[in-house]
């Protein structure tokens, strides 16, 4: 094998996000995000940007198919060559399955579980505070020294719409019904390493590293 490819498994509020930036850093490999690739496409408007449109625009799922086509559009680069990190694909069983089959045989595959029990979650997501310049605070972890008042620039915090429980609450029971599966399939794989969640930043860092063993 030539390469590495780091997939990271997490429900919403996991904290996926976070390890993901800083596992591609220390690994030294891009952070693929299929919400970037999206993103970028339509922005571009690439001929598979253009497909994607086609479907969002009459309110249709892209087809798997189309996903794995941008994806590998941009693994396909030459800063992939030793490998990269997944974050946000596969969700569904299906989707591993086609990205099993379009793997090459010079990358082998790490797949990370960042496990978070749904109350912690709950209680991580609901906490939150944001303000209109992006800083975030939370109730119980990290409060603003001022009731309603962001620390770094003094504006008024607020609750977003999808940080609110029943939005929170329906993100997980999808979650739990479409992408939960993969860690069932990925574990009969015998490439599933789980880190528990719901230790400090730091700690699920470190646990994430012992998960790569010698890539690390």
């Amino acid at each position: 094998m030539s390469g590495t490819v780091v997939i990271l498994l997490g429900a919403p509020g996991a904290g996926k996000g976070t390890q993901a930036v800083r596992l591609a850093e220390e690994l030294a490999l891009p952070h693929v995000s299929t919400g970037d690739l999206f993103r970028e496409n339509l922005s571009r408007g690439t001929e598979l940007g253009q497909k994607a449109k086609g479907y969002m625009s009459r309110g249709k799922l892209v087809p798997d198919e189309l996903v794995i086509d941008m994806l590998f559009d941009r693994v396909g680069q030459s800063d992939c060559a030793r490998g990269y990190l997944l974050d946000g694909f596969p969700r569904t069983t299906g989707q591993a399955d086609t990205l099993g089959v379009r793997l090459s045989d010079e990358f082998g595959v790490i797949v990370i579980e960042i496990a978070v029990d749904d109350s912690t979650i709950v209680e991580r997501i609901t906490g939150r505070l944001s303000c209109k310049d992006g800083h975030v605070h939370h109730r119980t972890f990290s409060p603003p020294r001022a009731e309603g008042v962001c620390d770094m620039c003094g504006s008024e915090l607020y609750q977003r719409e999808d940080d609110t429980e029943v939005v929170v609450t329906k993100r997980l029971a999808e979650y739990d019904a479409q992408t939960a599966p993969l860690v069932a399939y990925y574990e009969e794989q015998g490439v599933l390493c789980t880190v528990d969640g719901r230790q400090a930043p730091d700690e699920v860092f470190e646990a994430c590293k012992g998960c790569l063993g010698a890539e690390a």
